[in-house]
């Protein structure tokens, strides 16, 4: 494999930006994007790499492009702050040798309180991360954006590691801003709204995760899985139909 440079966007990262950058240190450039962080994730990041950045928030989607119009390396590794690459990824990733691929999904292994969650999906999480900088783009979506390589993909066999949340207020924090951006897609796409789909939809979440993508099996780590699911869902109408009424005035 050729020199990679590895970009991670944060902000408030303090407690994750230590060990997702240690374990990267082996590539040849790490950038780091910081969004006018208030904690100690600037100065610690500087302890790992001279190209750490500040911009301001304007989204995952602009924060990722910017960090991706800074690599000076034909491949780029993207990993977010709560994961870590393991060794093995590493090893993988320094012995390809096929020219003709330009980007490569890597699974994540999803782990809530310590526990690696098989269930609900997490299990089958393949993202594209390493790619050609001049073959990729972002899709235009403002929450659960995904870089998009133009030409052949394939998937590596080792994972990366990504530890969710540590406690359910960090969850609440980042739910609230995920389906606030979620609403405004819901709006944009002139979805209706009204008190049956509010429930409906929050009911099915639930169910699709519990049983249908067997968070059961998971136990309590499961069904508190589904159950956030659920209120997800919920908060994503609920913001929807206040948009609605926001913009009937």
């Amino acid at each position: 494999m050729q020199n990679i440079s590895v970009i991670i966007i944060a902000k408030n990262e303090a407690k994750n930006i230590a060990e997702c950058i240690s374990s990267v240190k082996w590539a040849e450039e790490i950038i780091v994007v910081d969004a006018e962080s208030t904690d100690e994730t600037i100065e610690t990041a500087k302890k790992f790499t001279d190209k750490v950045y500040i911009k301001k928030w304007e989204g995952y989607v602009p924060q990722k492009k910017y960090a991706l119009s800074l690599a000076k390396n034909q491949w780029v590794l993207s990993i977010d702050a709560d994961e870590r690459v393991t060794d093995e990824l590493k090893t993988e990733i320094e012995h390809l040798i096929d020219n003709s691929v330009d980007g490569y999904k890597i699974q994540r292994r999803n782990f809530l309180f310590n526990k690696e969650i098989k269930s609900c999906g997490w299990g089958t999480d393949y993202q594209l991360r390493l790619f050609k900088k001049d073959k990729t783009s972002l899709t235009d979506r403002l929450v659960h954006e995904a870089f998009i390589a133009n030409g052949k993909i394939e998937k590596l066999r080792q994972p990366i590691l990504h530890y969710t949340f540590s406690t359910f207020a960090d969850f609440f924090a980042k739910i609230n801003r995920y389906t606030t951006l979620r609403a405004q897609e819901l709006f944009e796409e002139k979805r209706k709204v009204n008190g049956w789909i509010i429930i409906s939809r929050s009911i099915i979440a639930f169910f699709q995760f519990y049983i249908f993508k067997r968070g059961y099996k998971d136990g309590i780590h499961g069904l508190i899985i589904s159950l956030l699911h659920s209120i997800s869902t919920l908060l994503n109408y609920v913001k929807l139909w206040e948009l609605n009424i926001k913009n009937k005035s």
